[in-house]
């Protein structure tokens, strides 16, 4: 949304407005400290907090104070565009396309500048093994001019704007150095001496590579919270007066009844006043099993009901509905969390000033120590371009490209370089139950049968009355008597009793299968199987009671089951120095039977999701880095809450765009890899930042003092950036654990 609230400024004066911008030109956290501080100059504007992820800008400003042209004015005066964000699924869908034309462009303009490189590094690349061949000055001109000026413009554009706003990035130090290559070269060939033309475009192809895939990572967080607002049913069956007709879900009123048929996704958080179901809530509770509902029970937008037909009124709607909140909650801590690839800009805003520094000393000392103005020039270009940030600009994205595809041949995606370099420092792991570390579907566990009566035949009974049904407690049954291949027949009658279970007809034989609440309705006497039953709830599971002919046969434990890995994994976190919790809406029996198996002792249960991300923030406070692991539509918030979420790939589209890792099987084992993996690549990386600074501090005094030549000194160049590749490259050696 644009502006929150549906009174206009001048109708409010002085209240507090909420105001949302789409800003598009950003690429770092100085572009984000620079419009921010920009907004919070804009008379009326109380705070102004920038999203780099979605390239949003949400602004509270007093009614009748600000005004929304001088909101706009503000980013567009620093370079950046500016306009509403969308507030409706048509203009969301516009500004998607309007992304992706861009994206085109930007891959188009790349390629392009690639093809045209490739010439100009082929000498290099075939001297290496020996072979002599050199391309034409006037031939390498023509290569480089086009990727000088038209691919290389956004790095001057971002130079400009930095540099206005005084301030320098890395925009500033590509600008530099690849125009001081390409002007020396150009100047080079007058002369005849070496030219550094292929220096000046593969710097520029590398790091708009680099760009374009960190846009592509940033476009692709926002499909987490479309994914959120498309759960919620665009269409509402409302009951108004004798008539129920179809409306958009958005006009629901407070107090409204909504017609729910089996199957559909429930429109409006509300209070069930006519009808019983089974309802799907993992949604927010996580919990694996639907559960019944019936009149007077609440219900949540965006569940999915099961077998029943019910009416709901309308208790919370709009941006008062769980679903909105959980998107909001999903935005906002996308919005809090800052990435920690920041050095290279931040050792840019120092380093780029003091080369400069150093290259004027160096020219104006040769000039008064009486040297030609040739012999000057050449010194101050020679310190330029030995400071090139060739090796720079490569030791990151080279550790993480490897890093990255290492990764993901193990099976573990990194959605962006920023997940990549804050897992490294994971000290706390926590992991939602259902689904992460259990299988996340219900099985049979246990049979209890009565005296005479064959567990085997008991399972067979119960399969046949419930054969056909896609209810998740059948589906289970059908598996277990599948398992053991049993011969089940198919029920004569069958009669689905809605919230309560199910009444069938098998072999003669009348079945009643499902709640101790349908037992009791029908008289069946449950005494001898109580103790039985007590346990199996203690235990975390759920009873299916089955009856026969007026009499109660026994009973059937369904829970889910841990994963054959997960305590592999959690061993092994604690060897890594990595504290393991247990986050769960599940039951407490239910998740401190998982905790007691797999040696945890942090445990939270029956938590909503406001409550994951509260505790994730506490152990954040506490100074801990977080990753958080879950699969489930209510994990969202703390996924994108934590310093690293971590998705599993068997679970919803909502978690795994919401977090920055993706295990692509489901084995919890690939957390403590994706772990690893972030620690190698971060080694690489500080080695790599560390010979790109020797190279400079070692090469920029030689060449200030005269003892490098600019063709020395490009070599030098080219030889930091051969070690930090060469080293990069070494990661391709990591091997997952798992």
């Amino acid at each position: 949304m644009a502006v929150a609230g549906s009174h206009s400024p001048e109708a409010n004066a002085g209240s507090i407005e909420t105001v949302r911008l789409r800003v598009g030109g950003m690429h770092c956290a100085g572009c984000v400290g620079r419009v921010e501080r920009a907004l919070k100059g804009v008379p009326g504007v109380a705070t102004a907090q920038v999203n780099l992820t979605d390239e949003t800008a949400t602004i509270a400003a007093t009614a009748g104070v600000y005004g929304f042209d001088a909101i706009v004015g503000a980013v567009e005066g620093l370079g950046f565009s500016a306009e509403r964000a969308p507030s409706t699924r048509a203009e969301q869908t516009a500004a998607d396309r309007a992304d992706e034309a861009m994206a085109r462009r930007e891959l188009a303009v790349l390629i392009g500048a690639a093809l045209l490189t490739a010439p100009l590094v082929l000498p290099m690349l075939l001297g290496a093994v020996g072979v002599a061949f050199e391309l034409n000055g006037w031939a390498q001109l023509a290569l480089a001019t086009p990727v000088q000026l038209v691919a290389g413009a956004r790095f001057y554009r971002g130079a400009w704007m930095a540099l206005r706003s005084g301030g320098a990035n890395m925009d500033v130090l590509v600008a530099l150095g690849t125009t001081a290559a390409f002007a020396l070269s150009v100047a080079m060939l007058a002369t005849g001496g070496h030219l550094y033309f292929e220096g000046a475009a593969a710097i520029i192809v590398f790091v708009r590579l680099g760009k374009w895939l960190e846009g592509r990572a940033r476009r692709g967080t926002g499909k987490a919270l479309r994914a959120l607002l498309d759960l919620r049913p665009e269409t509402a069956r409302v009951k108004r007066g004798d008539d129920t007709i179809e409306v958009p879900a958005d006009t629901v009123g407070r107090g409204e009844v909504v017609v729910v048929r089996p199957g559909e996704r429930i429109p409006v958080d509300g209070r069930v006043v006519s009808g019983q179901s089974h309802v799907d809530e993992s949604l927010i509770t996580g919990e694996s099993l639907p559960v019944a509902r019936g009149v007077g029970d609440n219900v949540t937008g965006g569940s999915i009901n099961g077998d029943g037909l019910l009416e709901v009124e309308a208790v919370r709607v709009g941006e008062q509905s769980t679903l909105a909140k959980i998107v909001e909650l999903v935005r906002t801590a996308q919005a809090s969390k800052a990435p920690i690839q920041q050095l290279v800009d931040r050792v840019a805003g120092v380093f780029v000033p003091v080369v400069v520094a150093i290259a004027a000393v160096a020219f104006g000392a040769w000039l008064i120590a009486g040297a030609s103005l040739e012999t000057a020039i050449v010194n101050a270009v020679s310190v330029l371009v030995i400071a090139c940030p060739c090796a720079l600009g490569l030791a990151t994205p080279a550790a993480q490209i490897v890093g990255t595809g290492a990764a993901a041949r193990a099976g573990i995606l990194f959605k962006d370089a920023a997940a990549l370099e804050r897992a490294h420092a994971v000290d706390a792991v926590v992991f939602d139950k259902t689904g992460t570390l259990t299988e996340g579907e219900p099985r049979v566990l246990e049979i209890i049968a009565r005296d005479g009566l064959d567990r085997d035949e008991l399972l067979s009974l119960v399969a046949g009355a419930q054969r056909g049904s896609e209810h998740p407690l059948a589906r289970a049954v059908e598996r277990a008597a599948r398992d053991r291949q049993l011969q089940t027949g198919s029920p004569e009658s069958f009669k689905a009793l809605p919230g309560r279970g199910v009444q069938a007809s098998v072999a003669g034989r009348a079945l009643l299968v499902g709640s101790e609440r349908l037992m009791r309705e029908r008289d069946i006497g449950l005494d001898a199987f109580r103790d039985d039953a007590e346990r199996i709830h203690n235990a975390g599971q759920s009873v299916m009671w089955v009856a026969a002919d007026g009499d109660a046969l026994g009973c059937l434990a369904v829970g889910d089951t841990l994963r054959p890995s997960s305590a592999t994994a959690i061993a092994a976190l604690r060897d890594a120095r990595v504290e393991p919790v247990l986050l769960s809406g599940d039951n407490r029996a239910a998740a401190d039977l998982a905790a007691s198996a797999l040696g945890i002792s942090n445990v939270h249960a029956e938590v909503l999701p406001e409550e994951k991300v509260a505790e994730v923030e506490r152990l954040r406070g506490e100074g801990r880095v977080v990753a958080m692991v879950g699969d489930g539509i209510n994990d969202a918030p703390a996924l994108a809450a934590a310093d690293v979420g971590v998705a599993m790939g068997s679970g919803t589209d909502v978690a795994m765009h919401t977090a920055g890792v993706t295990l692509m099987r489901p084995q919890p084992t690939l957390v403590v890899d994706a772990i690893d993996v972030s620690r190698a690549t971060i080694r690489k990386i500080r080695q790599n930042l560390f010979w790109a600074f020797v190279y400079n501090t070692v090469g920029i005094p030689l060449a200030a003092l005269g003892f490098l030549t600019p063709m020395m000194a490009g070599a030098a160049m080219a030889a930091s950036s051969v070690s930090v590749v060469g080293n990069a490259l070494l990661l391709r050696r990591w091997r997952p654990r798992s």
